[in-house]
């Protein structure tokens, strides 16, 4: 979790706030692809990568 602090921190003094969406949609297709590793779904998934 100090991590997450810290890179917070990063973005608040460097002002590097657009950082934010692209780690918000990295983190989405992260877990999209975690999450239907197993299923039925993820043939279609891959496809778009």
């Amino acid at each position: 979790m100090s991590f997450f602090i810290e890179f917070w921190k990063f973005l608040r003094i460097r002002k590097k706030y657009w950082l934010l969406p692209i780690l918000f949609v990295l983190v989405l297709f992260g877990g999209l692809v975690v999450l239907t590793q197993g299923s039925a779904i993820a043939p279609f998934i891959y496809t778009i990568f």
